[in-house]
């Protein structure tokens, strides 16, 4: 086995293992440093990779919203849903028109979920 798929397979199992707050945790970073990257980049550029980063993090986003549950934990989910639709909206709008203003904006979001759950303890169950 190489160096690489070992570290690949290393980095699966951790996955496949990890506590569900961590994944949670984990999906907010990759959206976070897509739109970091997405912002560095020249909008306008049809070369950028604006739009692939952008579409990255609203990839990241669309999984977070299916994976809420609602039936679990309504007071949590539904204004997650409402948050997650908003920035999915903002970063469609920011690929339509080749526009970071919007990004910003979903970014900000993001942003203030992602402290958020990093204040939740590993130890307190699942995410919703």
């Amino acid at each position: 086995m190489s160096p690489d798929s070992a570290a690949s397979a290393y980095r699966e199992g951790a996955l496949e293992t990890a506590p569900p707050i961590k994944i949670v945790r984990l999906l907010y970073q990759g959206a976070l440093s897509f739109l970091e990257r997405a912002l560095a980049c020249d909008a306008g550029d049809p070369a950028s990779e604006f739009v692939a980063l952008v579409s990255r993090a609203d990839a990241v986003v669309y999984e977070l919203r299916l994976s809420l549950d609602s039936d679990r934990a309504p007071e949590i989910a539904v204004p997650l849903q409402q948050l997650y639709l908003f920035v999915e909206d903002q970063l469609q709008q920011a690929i339509r028109d080749r526009d970071p203003a919007p990004v910003v904006a979903a970014r900000k979001v993001l942003a203030t979920l992602y402290e958020a759950w990093s204040k939740v303890s590993v130890s307190g169950g699942s995410a919703a």
